[in-house]
């Protein structure tokens, strides 16, 4: 292997163990979202409240939006992103509401 072919193998691991990292904050983090969002759950149930807030859904997706801007991520992902995770908050929701 070239001096060249052996720095590229080099930095490819190490943009993938730098991958393996970020994937492993991402799950704890939604782990430790979702926690959050479940005692959410119950609270809104205990207090016959609904599941969604859809006033409160737009306002965070909209931040999530900025926030992307900010870190240099395309906001539409973003938004999808988390639009995806409110939908999943929601279904866990209503399953306190039973």
């Amino acid at each position: 292997m070239t001096d060249a072919a052996t720095r590229a193998a080099d930095l490819l691991r190490e943009h993938r163990e730098s991958i393996d990292r970020l994937d492993a904050i991402l799950v704890y983090t939604l782990a430790e979202r979702f926690k959050h969002t479940q005692s959410v759950g119950r609270l809104k149930a205990d207090h016959d409240l609904p599941p969604s807030d859809p006033a409160r859904e737009a306002a965070q997706i909209e931040r999530l939006g900025r926030l992307a801007l900010e870190a240099d991520l395309d906001p539409e992902f973003a938004r999808k992103f988390l639009s995806f995770i409110i939908s999943e908050v929601i279904r866990h929701h209503e399953t306190f509401q039973k």
